[in-house]
């Protein structure tokens, strides 16, 4: 079993910056491949970025691509997703994830990922 517990959204204006975290806490922190994914009001739950363990790789959104930035802090168990130049469309509630494993190409599909956490909102006003 894998606890995601997110943290840092908020309320900011279009142009401006946010770092989320995903304290993560059950297995080892880099057995399982982990993502960000988003949900707008009325919308799917879409990728946004993923990162594999295994070979280091990451993939990202086009939408999100230059802007956003994942990072990890292991000794801290620890995910990140650095938002530069938010946009009113980036607008969601945010949800790390975690995989049962890692391999090594990123996941992006929704359903690669068994483990969520309870999502952090994130609201850029225009």
């Amino acid at each position: 079993q894998v606890q995601l517990v997110e943290s840092g959204g908020g309320l900011v204006q279009a142009g401006g910056s946010l770092r989320l975290s995903c304290a993560a806490s059950g297995r080892t922190f880099s057995s399982y491949d982990m993502g960000w994914f988003r949900q707008a009001p009325g919308k799917e739950r879409e990728f946004v970025v993923a990162i594999s363990w295994s070979s280091g790789m990451t993939r990202y959104a086009d939408s999100v691509k230059g802007r956003f930035t994942i990072s990890s802090e292991n000794a801290k168990n620890t995910l990140y997703l650095q938002m530069n130049s938010l946009k009113p469309e980036d607008t969601a509630v945010y949800y790390c994830a975690a995989a049962l494993s890692t391999r090594w190409n990123p996941r992006t599909l929704r359903d690669e990922y068994v483990y969520w956490g309870q999502g952090t909102q994130v609201t850029v006003s225009s």
